[in-house]
């Protein structure tokens, strides 16, 4: 068990901001720039970004056994080192295609998709990982995932204000740097957690993950929670512009938003602390569906209550961010399993992330064209179409997930 000085865990955290600096563009500006720029359908970028993600998601699972599999006295970083060259490349590659039309746009959308999602399944699941075994204890891991969480938040209201004010080439080399240097103080600062050296190295399977009853119970509430937060992701840009006609303040709206939900991490981390992370995970959930719901009923301008609704659902976002890990963790310590398969559950753990992501984009954008909204459209059965998968499909995911959250038994440690 280890407790880190502050400065130690700021160490760790600081690559959460490169990774969340690739995030946002990729999940949020990627359809519309192609839709819009290319003029590519949305049944097109849905079925690219629905294919690359499950793609992506069924290497996460191999990728986390690698990591368990390596050799004894090895640590995490390396698999850091061999993504960062494939995070640059996919970035710069999808964020500057070639000017062309048809299958060929198409197809460089796709190989750089997938190229970009690889670095950054192999960053991600060896970085979370490496912080899962880092330390055990009940509010050393809280601080821990908060810490790399505000980091990444941090990313993200970057890149959403840079993204009003320089071009794609310099969020590019902006992303190069910040990547040298929270790789530079990860390796630098932080010890290199080793396989332990009384085990024999090996990936563990998913059949034994899921006969584990805390695994499989905060799998599925993460799987729920997941996708109710990817389908408005997905579709925020089309409903700022279309249904309430802000696209010019949808960068302002996000940076509300992320603002919010960096404010947030002391209150979660003090309410979990003197709670449980379980409890404070599910009171988010209820405040999102009491704010979000109420996005349905929005129409042209309606700046002020949408912002409103911006700060509550990123207040609570907060916790989606930092808790969720943070069980991940106390799931790992209790299966007896730290310090030896933290990659394999990672794995897993990514891989549905992915998966949520994938249907999010590979099922709402096709199914939002099947039922007449199309991007720029006024019409009233594409707008109402827009505004139910914006605000009432996730709300009611999300009351699935706060349900199957509230009846299971994560609140026994």
């Amino acid at each position: 068990m280890m407790t880190l000085p502050f400065s130690r865990l700021l160490a760790y955290g600081l690559l959460a901001y490169p990774l969340a600096f690739i995030a946002l563009p990729i999940y949020v500006y990627v359809p519309q720039f192609y839709a819009e720029r290319f003029g590519v359908s949305l049944s097109a970028v849905g079925t690219a970004l629905l294919i690359s993600r499950i793609a992506d998601a069924f290497f996460d699972p191999y990728i986390g056994s690698l990591i368990d599999k390596r050799s004894q006295g090895q640590g995490y970083g390396r698999y850091i080192l061999y993504a960062i060259p494939l995070l640059l490349i996919g970035f710069f590659a999808l964020f500057h295609p070639p000017e062309e039309q048809g299958a060929a746009i198409f197809s460089w959308f796709f190989v750089s998709l997938i190229v970009v999602y690889a670095g950054f399944s192999l960053a991600s699941i060896a970085y979370q990982a490496w912080g899962a075994a880092l330390t055990q204890l009940p509010g050393e891991r809280m601080r821990l995932s908060a810490v790399r969480e505000c980091c990444g938040l941090l990313g993200v209201l970057s890149v959403a204000v840079l993204g009003q004010l320089v071009s794609f080439t310099w969020l590019s080399l902006l992303l190069g740097l910040s990547l040298l240097i929270g790789a530079a103080s990860l390796f630098r600062w932080i010890p290199a957690v080793v396989h332990r050296q009384d085990v024999v190295s090996a990936s563990l399977s998913w059949r034994v993950m899921f006969k584990n009853s805390d695994f499989r119970n905060l799998f599925s509430v993460f799987v729920l929670n997941g996708i109710a937060a990817a389908i408005p992701a997905t579709l925020f840009l089309f409903y700022t512009k279309d249904q309430l006609h802000l696209a010019e303040q949808s960068g302002y709206l996000l940076l509300i938003y992320f603002i919010s939900a960096a404010i947030s991490m002391p209150f979660w981390s003090a309410f979990a602390k003197r709670t449980h992370e379980r409890d404070a995970w599910l009171l988010s959930m209820l405040i999102t569906i009491g704010s979000f719901i109420w996005a349905y009923n929005l129409s042209s301008y309606d700046l002020i209550p949408f912002a409103v609704i911006c700060v509550f659902t990123g207040f609570s976002l907060g916790a989606d961010l930092a808790l969720p890990p943070a069980l991940l963790a106390a799931v790992i310590h209790r299966a007896g399993h730290s310090e030896r398969y933290e990659g394999s559950y990672f794995g897993a753990w990514s891989w549905a992330n992915k998966m949520n992501l994938a249907l999010a984009a590979g099922l709402a954008l096709p199914l939002l064209q099947v039922l007449g909204y199309e991007p720029g459209t006024t019409s009233p059965e594409g707008l109402h179409a827009l505004s139910s998968a914006y605000a009432i499909l996730p709300c009611a995911l999300k009351c699935l997930a706060a349900l199957r959250l509230w009846r299971s038994a994560i609140r026994s440690f």
